[in-house]
């Protein structure tokens, strides 16, 4: 039998559903409008060079297109439907004085094809106001738990890779208490495992000692402050900074304390920063367990922290992953490129382990 494969394709016109027919495929497309009321809802889902909508086009394989100020979408019906979801979502964000950038987008789309797209309003909300009028707010569901387990204990431990937000959120959420007067002050600190610990070769008082290790932490407050406040407070102790061994001995109340890249704490060290914790205090504690410098017979106190304390009331942890990644989407896909080579280390790992004791096993035979 002789078998005749048709492709036919038609120019398609306002309001008519057409038949496409490729390979031997029928496909019906579509195309349906999205009224929209003001024209910053355009801006905002075009973007800068349309690449925001270039990425929904490319994400749902359909058509954006800009008519007589509606958005009218074109492609197989059940593309279309999603992107009115979106389209939906995205328009009631931007009613409720939120930006759409790529990083965003991006983002809501992978929750509307998880069949999640109603989880995009939980995003809003915002923490603090900059000094420069930016509001700083979640952009992934994980960023939003992370945010709320600050909220409700007293100790936070949120681990993640580069690029999760975990310290600039801990930052925002610090600067949030202070300005509620819920502290008297902000201390910043963590280990410097670079340098050697006790720093005391560095040239330069305690502060030039330690400030290029907080530099994260620095830039975050100074763009939430000013920088006419952050130094007033600096020199006033009212946020203070300090190497994670200076902790030793003291007892912390009323301040919101961060620990940052805790990763390289010690056992020893962790425990002594955990039980500084005085009355009307948090603390959030910050780390990625996969760039830990300890030395290798060391087991870093973050990790062991988090195995001891899982369930403790008043303490809360959140492993932060790839998919709260707020930098450049090729940070995403590094992130993953690691973890999926470090689960094929670790399974040749075990496989040579296996073999040797099997090895061991037929040589007592």
């Amino acid at each position: 039998m002789k078998i005749i494969v048709i492709k036919i394709v038609i120019a398609i016109t306002t309001n008519k559903i057409k038949l496409k027919i490729l390979g031997g495929i029928i496909q019906l497309i579509i195309q349906k409008k999205f009224t929209i009321a003001d024209g910053n809802f355009e801006r905002e889902l075009f973007g800068n060079f349309d690449e925001n909508v270039k990425l929904i086009e490319k994400t749902l394989n359909i058509d954006v297109i800009l008519r007589e100020g509606n958005i009218i979408l074109i492609g197989e019906e059940k593309n279309v439907d999603s992107a009115l979801k979106l389209m939906n979502e995205l328009h009631q964000t931007v009613s409720n004085g939120k930006h759409l950038d790529k990083q965003s987008i991006s983002y809501s789309l992978s929750l509307l094809l998880e069949g999640s797209e109603q989880k995009i309003k939980e995003l809003e909300g915002t923490i603090v106001i900059t000094q420069r009028g930016k509001a700083v707010q979640p952009k992934t569901l994980g960023q939003k738990e992370y945010i709320k387990l600050i909220e409700n204990n007293d100790i936070t431990f949120g681990v993640g890779p580069a690029g999760t937000g975990k310290t600039y959120l801990a930052v925002a959420m610090a600067v949030k208490a202070f300005k509620r007067d819920e502290v008297s002050r902000i201390i910043l600190t963590r280990p410097a495992v670079e340098a050697g610990e006790s720093l005391g070769f560095l040239p330069g008082d305690l502060k030039d000692k330690v400030d290029p290790y907080l530099r994260p932490l620095y830039d975050a407050l100074f763009e939430m402050l000013g920088a006419d406040k952050f130094n007033k407070y600096l020199e006033r102790g009212t946020i203070e900074v300090a190497p994670l061994a200076f902790m030793r001995g003291r007892t912390l109340d009323n301040s919101f304390i961060i620990l940052d890249e805790a990763q390289n704490t010690t056992s020893e060290q962790m425990k002594m920063f955990l039980t500084r914790l005085g009355f009307g205090s948090k603390a959030v504690v910050t780390g990625d367990v996969t760039q830990t410098d300890l030395p290798q017979n060391k087991k870093s106190g973050l990790i062991q922290a988090t195995e001891i304390l899982k369930g403790v009331p008043g303490i809360g942890s959140i492993m932060l992953t790839d998919r709260d990644v707020v930098r450049h989407e090729l940070v995403q896909r590094i992130i993953r490129a690691y973890e999926k080579h470090d689960k094929r280390e670790e399974f040749k790992k075990e496989e040579r382990k296996k073999a040797k004791m099997q090895e061991k096993t037929f040589k007592r035979k």
